[in-house]
């Protein structure tokens, strides 16, 4: 069973994010006449060499250490060797890593190419490849360089997630959690009321969960495709995160936004914007599904990294708080005002 989730973009067709069993119909979804390249990493290429074998295709390495603007510039030259012109379609199948290189490359080359996603990952399904931010990294600093620019589509297969390792399941689902914490209780209590196990083995459970974080983000999206107010809530936790990220490399990306959220929810219970009780139990969820809920950076040390995050206007960065289960508010602080808040890593 499909199910279509439409992504209102400015201009054109609405983005259309697929769930269910896709993959084998991927033919179904690229522009008829067009040609074809695909952008995927060596792993997902041994994996689904049948499928990408039929359509020429460029390769790029392996991990966050390779989203660079050196990957781009080596896309951009196998792009111009290989004589891809205005009219080549470009299809990224892999994690977020791939799909945010393959849209940041689509949406620059020759002004822009049209371009989808097939995302292999549980944090691609549910946040990297929806919503049409696309990125690299710069001098360490994560997504520093990027473009708003929605695929045409992202093909969210579950099957390909049987095969994902155990820890980067886990970190997947701190995106979904997230969302539920921004626009969904209901979603949110899922993981209260599951054990993981639940999750990995029940597709239908685990469908509902992707299917419902995708509705969290699309509905965002839609009110606020360039992230100018409204679409900030999708950060929570994101702040810390990335200055989590920025100061070491311990984490995964969800693992990281497991421990920003868990200190964001404590920060919203001392200024009052959240009770204890539902910082307790966002803590005791993301232990629940086995995500790091601490880290042992010194705040003082985040505090200076988040100084240099995209999203620092001037002395004064904003905070997603949560406003309970389910809601959320976007509060400016200036750095003077964080250096006076009570180190929301300790319990």
């Amino acid at each position: 069973m499909k199910q279509v989730i439409e992504v209102k973009r400015r201009e054109g067709k609405p983005s259309q994010v697929v769930v269910g069993d896709v993959i084998n119909s991927l033919d179904n979804y690229l522009p008829e006449g067009k040609r074809v390249i695909i952008i995927t990493d060596g792993n997902v290429h041994r994996r689904y060499k049948e499928i990408i074998n039929r359509y020429d295709y460029c390769l790029i390495g392996l991990g966050e250490t390779i989203k660079t603007m050196t990957t781009v510039n080596k896309l951009y030259a196998e792009l111009l060797e290989r004589g891809a012109d205005r009219t080549t379609f470009i299809v990224g199948i892999g994690g977020g890593i791939v799909t945010d290189i393959t849209g940041f490359v689509a949406s620059t080359y020759m002004r822009g190419l049209r371009f989808g996603f097939v995302a292999t990952t549980l944090l691609a399904q549910v946040d990297a490849s929806v919503g049409g931010k696309n990125g690299v990294n710069y001098e360490g600093y994560k997504n520093m360089v990027g473009t708003f620019n929605q695929p045409d589509f992202v093909l969210c297969d579950l099957s390909m997630l049987q095969t994902l390792p155990d820890r980067e399941f886990r970190a997947g689902l701190a995106e979904i959690i997230k969302a539920g914490l921004i626009a969904d209780r209901g979603l949110f209590e899922l993981f209260e009321n599951h054990p993981i196990d639940a999750f990995r083995n029940d597709q239908s459970l685990l469908n509902e969960a992707i299917t419902r974080a995708i509705r969290v983000k699309a509905d965002v999206v839609e009110r606020d495709e360039r992230e100018s107010g409204e679409r900030r809530k999708l950060n929570l936790g994101h702040t810390f995160a990335h200055a989590i990220e920025k100061c070491g490399n311990e984490f995964l990306h969800g693992e990281a936004v497991a421990i920003g959220t868990v200190m964001i929810a404590r920060l919203s219970a001392h200024l009052g914007t959240a009770t204890q009780d539902e910082a307790d139990r966002v803590r005791r969820v993301f232990e629940r599904m086995g995500l790091p809920i601490r880290t042992e950076i010194d705040f003082k040390r985040l505090v200076k990294a988040l100084k240099h995050d995209k999203k620092k206007e001037a002395d004064s960065v904003s905070f997603v708080l949560l406003r309970g289960i389910g809601d959320c508010e976007i509060r400016r602080f200036t750095f003077d005002e964080i250096d006076r808040l009570p180190d929301p890593a300790v319990e």
